[in-house]
C-alpha cells in the first residue's frame, strides 16, 4: 500500500465558481485534447461514432435543474475532476505503490506503468474521479496538467491547466490553495468556497464557490411578442431605417 506523504510543500488545486459556469464543456474538450496527446497513455474512445459510444475523460460536468427553498428555480451545472485530497484513500488502497501524492505539490498521480487496472482506487473515490481506460487497462485521472504547468517552454500564461486557461467564462481558478495570501486561498474566503461532500473526510484541496442567490423573480409577459409596436411612427434612427427599408422594391408590402 502507498503512503501519503505527511504534509506537501504547496497545495497545488482548483476553485471552481458554480456561480459563472455555463455548461459549455470546453474545459472537458480542452482536457481530452491535452491528455490524449501528452501525459500517460492516450484517453480512448469506443465505438466514437456508433450508436452507443464511450471513452475516458478526466473532467465531466453535470448540470442540475434546483429549486432552492427562497429565491427561483435554477439551473447549475457541476464540473467535478480528481481533487487531489489531502487524505486520498485512492493512495493509501493502491496494491502497487502506482496511485500517489506528491510532496512538492500535493498533485495526486498515477504510475502508469506500475497500475495494474485492479480498480480499487475508483472503488476508494468517493467522487467517482476515476476512471479505467477500456484500451491501455490502466487508470486514468485528473493530473492537473502536471505536464503543462511546469513547462519552461510554455508561455508564462500557458502555464495553467489546460481547462483553465480554455474556460471562456473564467469559472476555473488554478493556484496553491495552502497559500492564505494566494489569488485562490482570498478567493474562497471571499465567497465562502467550500468541500465537496466533506463528510468524507477526504479533505479535498480544490473547492467550489456557490451560486450567487437570485431573489428576484423575473418579469415578462408572455403575450409580449404579440403587442403593438409602442411607436405607430418611429422616429430616429428606427424612423430612418424604416423609411429606407420602404424604399427598396418591396419595402411597401
Amino acid at each position: 500500500m502507498t503512503e501519503l506523504p505527511t504534509s506537501t510543500e504547496r497545495k497545488l488545486g482548483l476553485v471552481i465558481d458554480l456561480d459563472t459556469c455555463v455548461g459549455c464543456h470546453a474545459c472537458v474538450v480542452s482536457c481530452k485534447g491535452w491528455n490524449t496527446e501528452n501525459y500517460g497513455a492516450p484517453l480512448s474512445d469506443q465505438d466514437a461514432y456508433g450508436s452507443n459510444p464511450t471513452g475516458t475523460f478526466l473532467n465531466r460536468v453535470h448540470s442540475y435543474e434546483i429549486k432552492p427553498d427562497q429565491g427561483v428555480a435554477k439551473l447549475v451545472h457541476f464540473p467535478k475532476s480528481c481533487l487531489h485530497c489531502e487524505d486520498a484513500p485512492c493512495v493509501t488502497v493502491c496494491p502497487t505503490g502506482a496511485s500517489y501524492k506528491r510532496s512538492e505539490d500535493g498533485i495526486v498521480l498515477v504510475n502508469e506503468d506500475a497500475c495494474i487496472g485492479c480498480g480499487l482506487c475508483a472503488w476508494a473515490c468517493p467522487y467517482g474521479a476515476r476512471e479505467l481506460d477500456a484500451t491501455e487497462g490502466v487508470m486514468k485521472k485528473c493530473t492537473l496538467c502536471v505536464d503543462r504547468i511546469y513547462n519552461e517552454n510554455l508561455p508564462e500564461e500557458d502555464r495553467q491547466p489546460a481547462c483553465v486557461r480554455t474556460c471562456p467564462s473564467g469559472a476555473r481558478h488554478f493556484g496553491d490553495l495552502g497559500d492564505p495570501n494566494s489569488e485562490v486561498s482570498q478567493l474562497v474566503e471571499k465567497r465562502g468556497g467550500f468541500d465537496l461532500m466533506p463528510e468524507q473526510g477526504t479533505r479535498p484541496v480544490n473547492k467550489y464557490l456557490p451560486p450567487r442567490p437570485k431573489d428576484v423573480e423575473p418579469e415578462f409577459d408572455i403575450l409580449a411578442p404579440y403587442l403593438e409596436p409602442v411607436a405607430d411612427d418611429p422616429k430616429g434612427w428606427l424612423g430612418w431605417l424604416d423609411k429606407t427599408l420602404s424604399a427598396l422594391p418591396g419595402g411597401d408590402r
